[in-house]
């Protein structure tokens, strides 16, 4: 792996930790979620970071591990975040952030070790 992804691949894992930390004041309520704008744009916030950091993986990296990590989708929930964020759906949002993230998280740790 290259220098650079393992540092980008270092940032993306500190924003899924800031994702899981925010989920763990609510203790993963979907109701305190949706009634917590701070949160919805903290969590967001990440979402967009994590998206503009995938960007910058290499294609190499990216390619190799397409099956494991769906990094179009990743690019495209950052690019509702960005473009499209006063009808972003919180739903999806709260799933990126609840089911998608962990996978993430475990994705970079094992790249990382």
């Amino acid at each position: 792996m290259q220098q650079r992804d393992e540092s980008i691949l270092e940032h993306i894992l500190d924003y899924c930790d800031d994702i899981a930390q925010d989920l763990s004041t609510i203790e993963g309520s979907f109701d305190a979620f949706m009634a917590n704008p701070t949160l919805q744009r903290s969590i967001s916030f990440c979402i967009l970071q994590i998206g503009e950091l995938v960007g910058k993986l290499s294609e190499e990296l990216r390619s190799a591990t397409v099956c494991e990590i769906n990094w179009a989708s990743i690019k495209a929930m950052r690019n509702i975040v960005v473009h499209d964020y006063g009808n972003v759906e919180l739903n999806e949002v709260w799933e990126a952030a609840t089911n998608d993230t962990p996978v993430l998280k475990a994705f970079c740790e094992k790249y990382l070790n």
